[in-house]
């Protein structure tokens, strides 16, 4: 059974980044007031809107609300590249947001649970075979999936999620009618990809499963060039043809858009 949805809307992109921003902030606070909690977990997204929403969070007057000591960050999706390369989305998020706490005494390095990267030499990646590119994959979702067994154990969850939603309505590095989308196992929770549509190719990403465990889900999404993908994932459920409306989660379920992004939605 599919999470009731809710869609919230703003006036524009920068109230809508503020907005996301403030909602992590006092979610996480209330998920750490909990009785017996003794840490969060948040997955975080890159992209645009993703990186907005951090330096959203960074300068924040609630940043200081939440004890970082106690939270724990992983991310739905990562490109799989070197660890240098600005296609990551890590780097992006620590310069906007984590790499600031860390040095600020906030929070520790160890709590920052980064996706794999590629760690084959460039002459060795440029040289590798399909097949060998894929089991790099395989074993890089394979070590991150350990990482959250290890850290969660076997019901891993995450308390919170943020994704984008593209254009063509994708949300982690799940893309319309490709297989990874259609993943039911229970136990596989996290997956790589080699054949993404959209730059650059090898990705590895949280499976349906594994983002259906979440409590809170919210599909983040601004400016024109996303209202006909709101739409479609927003109305539709489990089409194949917009990932985004495979969305689900245990507690809640929200499309934060703003107003030229959900235009279609509110007619």
């Amino acid at each position: 059974m599919t999470m009731e949805r809710t869609l919230v809307t703003y006036p524009d992109e920068h109230l809508f980044a503020e907005a996301v921003a403030t909602r992590t902030l006092l979610t996480m606070n209330e998920v750490l007031g909990a009785h017996g909690r003794e840490r969060v977990d948040v997955a975080v997204t890159g992209g645009t809107d993703g990186t907005a929403i951090l330096r959203a969070i960074a300068a924040s007057p609630l940043l200081g609300v939440v004890d970082w000591h106690r939270v724990h960050i992983w991310w739905g999706d990562e490109r799989f590249v070197p660890a240098g390369s600005d296609e990551r989305n890590e780097n992006a998020a620590r310069d906007a947001l984590f790499d600031g706490l860390i040095a600020a005494g906030m929070m520790d390095d160890a709590q920052i649970h980064a996706m794999p990267a590629d760690t084959r030499p460039e002459r060795e990646r440029a040289a590798a075979t399909p097949e060998q590119t894929r089991e790099a994959l395989r074993h890089a979702a394979a070590v991150y999936q350990s990482e959250l067994l290890g850290e969660l154990g076997e019901t891993a969850a995450m308390d919170i999620m943020m994704f984008g939603v593209g254009p063509d309505g994708h949300f982690a590095s799940l893309f319309p009618d490709h297989g990874e989308l259609a993943i039911d196992d229970p136990r596989t929770l996290v997956v790589g990809v080699d054949d993404s549509p959209k730059p650059p190719p090898t990705r590895i990403t949280f499976t349906v499963p594994m983002i259906a465990r979440t409590s809170y889900l919210w599909i983040c999404g601004s400016r024109a060039a996303k209202a006909d993908a709101v739409y479609e994932t927003f109305r539709n459920v489990r089409d194949p043809h917009y990932p985004a409306s495979f969305a689900d989660a245990t507690q809640e379920v929200l499309w934060i858009t703003d107003r030229a992004s959900a235009a279609r939605l509110r007619g």
